[in-house]
């Protein structure tokens, strides 16, 4: 079945994308087909290396990346950056690079600005967002430039 399936695959199957879905995928022929990892690896153009290969987390990096959170937490506008610059200042050793690693590794972002929200109706009512009651009460323009006939 592993057979049929190998030639089958379009040319450039292998198109998975990470390593880690091309793990996935290599495991789902093997259940589905019952197949061998060898010949899954090779119809997804995986190398059975990488398929056995299981990244290891380090553990002097926990201290860091917990202080990357308190830091995240504590500036929420604050980059890789600018978090990085603050460990150093508290004694850290690390560079830009490092932390860039960990901050993606943590999944952690800059939230992007909200755009402030502009009031409806006169400075008398600003405390309130008003909303149009009937139809017509709230007009706009139609174009922006506009001209006569003779030009």
């Amino acid at each position: 079945m592993l057979q049929a399936a190998l030639r089958a695959a379009p040319e450039g199957a292998g198109n998975v994308v990470s390593p880690e879905r091309k793990r996935q995928a290599v495991l789902h022929l093997q259940e589905h087909l019952k197949g061998s990892e060898r010949r899954a690896c090779q119809v997804i153009a995986q190398p059975r290396a990488t398929q056995r290969y299981r990244g290891v987390r380090r553990e002097k990096d926990a201290p860091l990346v917990a202080a990357l959170r308190r830091i995240s937490a504590e500036r929420p506008r604050a980059g890789y950056r600018v978090t990085a610059a603050h460990l150093r200042r508290e004694g850290w050793t690390l560079n830009d690079k490092r932390a860039q690693r960990l901050w993606r590794g943590e999944e952690l972002k800059v939230p992007r600005r909200q755009r402030k929200l502009r009031r409806l109706g006169s400075s008398a009512n600003s405390a309130q967002r008003l909303r149009a009651t009937r139809v017509n009460e709230v007009w706009s323009y139609d174009f922006v430039f506009d001209q006569t006939e003779d030009g």
